[in-house]
């Protein structure tokens, strides 16, 4: 496992972005071995998986404080 890929605590979700861009630029212009590409893609579902549970989070977090004083909750589409 590569420096990169280790991460203690969570990473922002402007960080994991970033780092996925990366990853998505290096598989497609390197012609990196094929364990090279191996441990990339890993890293970068992994870093997907983190940024989709941070969003989540948001979202959670987001219905939360939209709830009003007599409990009902007030759902807004996130969609656009």
């Amino acid at each position: 496992m590569t420096p990169d890929s280790r991460s203690p605590t969570p990473d922002s979700l402007s960080t994991e972005l970033r780092r996925l861009e990366e990853i998505v630029h290096q598989l497609e212009g390197e012609d990196a071995d094929l364990d090279r590409a191996l441990a990339l893609f890993e890293e970068g579902v992994t870093r997907l998986k983190a940024a989709r549970l941070r969003l989540a989070e948001a979202e959670a977090k987001v219905q939360r404080v939209l709830e009003d004083a007599a409990g009902t909750l007030s759902l807004v589409d996130f969609d656009v």
